[in-house]
């Protein structure tokens, strides 16, 4: 029995992680799906997703794992600046960012922060990116994360977003006009431009 539901979950779902209801709707009740859980084939990523232990591990599952629960989620602050490499913060927890209007569903795992963005500029850069098993997430710009950062320094820490601020200015193709663009649009501005004179001086 257990051979050939890993071989469903396998055909179905292959790499990427599912969702329980997922599995039952090809054919594998979920008292069999749990029962892999318990005999240690599968792992909870989040509530109600999951993935075969043998599956090659993919970067960023944690983030696909929670599009599948927050489809209008988006990786933020932190966590979005370690994704482009503009921090060394490992943060505990991963931020996510939904409008400020949206229901909230209640997750334990994995760890989150919490962030609620205002609604008319929450999909200013927000960006679709995907594992390397080619499951789907949706994180902010590396131009929007930096921002972010310098205009929520009481959230990432100022001395976390002025490196960052640093490191994306020495990044091949970076624009400064793109972050005080997006500045004025998101709030912050004058500390952006400030810190950019001092940065470019």
């Amino acid at each position: 029995m257990t051979r050939s539901d890993l071989e469903l979950i396998t055909e179905h779902f292959g790499n990427r992680p599912f969702r329980v209801r997922e599995a039952a709707e090809v054919g594998i009740p979920r008292h069999r799906i749990y029962r892999l859980r318990d005999q240690g084939e599968l792992l909870t990523l989040s509530r109600g997703v999951m993935q075969s232990i043998a599956s090659s591990p993919a970067t960023n599952t944690e983030f696909a794992a929670l599009a599948l629960r927050v489809p209008h989620g988006t990786v933020c602050l932190t966590s979005g600046l370690s994704f482009w490499e503009l921090s060394d913060a490992l943060p505990d927890r991963i931020d996510l960012a939904v409008p400020r209007d949206a229901h909230w569903p209640k997750i334990s795992l994995p760890a989150i922060q919490p962030h609620r963005f205002a609604t008319e500029t929450f999909g200013l850069d927000r960006l679709e990116q995907q594992t390397d098993a080619g499951d789907r997430f949706w994180i902010y710009s590396a131009p929007r994360c930096v921002v972010d950062a310098m205009r929520l320094p009481h959230l990432v820490g100022r001395d976390v977003a002025l490196e960052a601020l640093s490191r994306y200015l020495r990044q091949p193709g970076s624009d400064a006009l793109r972050l005080t663009a997006l500045a004025r649009q998101l709030g912050g501005e004058r500390r952006v431009r400030e810190a950019l004179e001092v940065i470019l001086a």
